[in-house]
């Protein structure tokens, strides 16, 4: 009689960083044997990879563990882990909130899944928090698409937003070295992959922990260092990365990306608020001003660029007046999307211990108020795109309306257009664009091409 192989499940809160991280998990679980299973009460091993950035995440995450915690005391051969930030902050304290947990391991620790696992399966209960140097990565990731990818280059974090839990929990800048990368990034493109996005909490600070200078004296390992040495690499037709942060962003970065034709023109660079007093209050190291000055850089070697980024409402003491600002500086730069957010205090951090923390109601208003703003302005933008014809990366079937198919341009609209899946998979096709919405295109396909 043949054994079932062991099925288990994922689930994925929060950044980019931890889908990534998620994919490597699933990569060792499938090394290990495991299947993947849609429905987390069918499998017999259940991760959560968590994010605490925001309240509500972590919330949903006690949530599940609960339902799960129950259905473990019937079922004791069940398999419980906590990865992620979540786990980093809370680590044993975790154990003993739900002691059903088997395992809880911070994001530092991805790489190691086999091994904890190995010891739970010899009966310990184990929690992997303490702070590693992480091994180069050599188990294949089970990547989400076969058409896209994300590369890790940099682990960690050095900055100190006062508002952020991410330096506590991802440890400090760990930078892959340029040959790593280029050797995972070459192993996509035979695959098959055709869009790799290069990931890291502050990508921008590549390379600054790595060895080398030159006799210039200017470092040998930058990210604009590493666009150079990557752009080549054969199969990958598309290179994007994220997230950036204004006070690395240099003009020699812009201008390799306006260079290299396999860059997208699509940067995205959180600017969190609009005021320069906020601004200092969260430690960005940066004013509007120049925040201002990196756009009018972008747009001037690239005028068609996209740019989105990510702002903070309801910061401990904004004043209406401070919010303002943050609604002007949308209004003036008109991006094609801002990720948003209402202030939420997190565990360790500066910022959640000032006395002067705002309503939830008036934080609520404001987020409201710049939600509307940021969709009228991404309208505007994406009116650029009607009657033109734009290359798309076709992805997958609308799931929504499986007559289209879904992909993106190089500035990263979503795009839907009728077509057939099975011979257009990962193909660059021409689109004519024929409506837009605030964040989505509708077209057709270009056979004149």
């Amino acid at each position: 009689m043949t054994t079932l192989p062991r099925r288990y499940h994922i689930t994925t809160f929060g950044c980019q960083m931890n889908k990534a991280d998620s994919e490597r998990m699933a990569g060792i679980l499938e090394d290990m044997g495991f299947a993947w299973s849609e429905d987390p009460n069918d499998a017999d091993l259940i991760l959560y990879n968590t994010c605490t950035i925001r309240d509500n995440a972590e919330q949903k995450v006690y949530s599940y563990l609960g339902r799960q915690a129950h259905r473990k005391r019937l079922q004791p051969n069940l398999t419980l882990v906590v990865a992620g930030c979540v786990a980093q902050q809370e680590g044993e304290a975790l154990l003993r909130r739900v002691p059903e947990l088997d395992l809880v391991m911070g994001p530092q620790h991805a790489n190691r899944l086999r091994d904890l696992l190995e010891q739970v399966f010899a009966g310990s209960q184990v929690a992997a928090v303490e702070p590693v140097h992480i091994m180069e990565d050599i188990t294949k990731p089970r990547r989400d698409s076969n058409v896209t990818a994300w590369v890790n280059v940099i682990y960690g974090c050095n900055e100190r937003c006062t508002y952020c839990v991410v330096p506590n929990v991802r440890g400090v800048e760990q930078s892959r070295t340029p040959e790593a990368i280029r050797a995972e990034m070459e192993e996509l493109g035979r695959q098959g992959y055709k869009e790799v996005t290069l990931l890291g909490q502050n990508i921008d600070a590549y390379g600054r922990d790595l060895p080398g200078a030159t006799a210039e004296g200017r470092h040998q390992h930058t990210l604009t260092d590493l666009l150079h040495y990557v752009q080549d690499v054969p199969g990958i037709e598309r290179l994007r990365f994220a997230t950036s942060h204004p006070r690395y962003f240099t003009e020699r970065l812009i201008r390799a990306c306006s260079e290299l034709p396999k860059v997208c023109e699509h940067f995205h660079i959180p600017f969190q608020s609009g005021d320069n007093d906020i601004l200092k209050a969260m430690s960005r190291g940066y004013t509007h001003e120049k925040y201002r000055r990196i756009i009018d850089t972008i747009r001037q070697y690239m005028p068609d660029a996209s740019i989105t980024a990510d702002a903070i409402v309801g910061f401990p003491g904004e004043t209406e007046a401070q919010f303002e600002k943050t609604l002007k500086l949308v209004e003036d730069i008109g991006f094609d999307l801002v990720n948003t957010a209402a202030y939420s205090p997190r565990p360790g951090t500066p910022a959640a211990l000032w006395e002067n923390q705002l309503s939830e109601e008036v934080k609520a208003d404001r987020l409201q108020r710049l939600n509307h703003l940021v969709s009228i302005k991404a309208g505007e933008r994406s009116e650029r795109y009607l009657g033109r014809i734009e290359e798309v990366l076709v992805e997958e079937q609308n799931t929504k309306d499986p007559s289209q198919l879904m992909g993106r341009t190089s500035g990263n609209r979503l795009t839907f257009f009728p077509g057939n899946i099975a011979e257009l998979k990962g193909q660059l096709v021409k689109v004519k664009i024929t409506e837009f919405r605030a964040f989505s295109l509708t077209g057709e396909l270009d056979l004149g091409n």
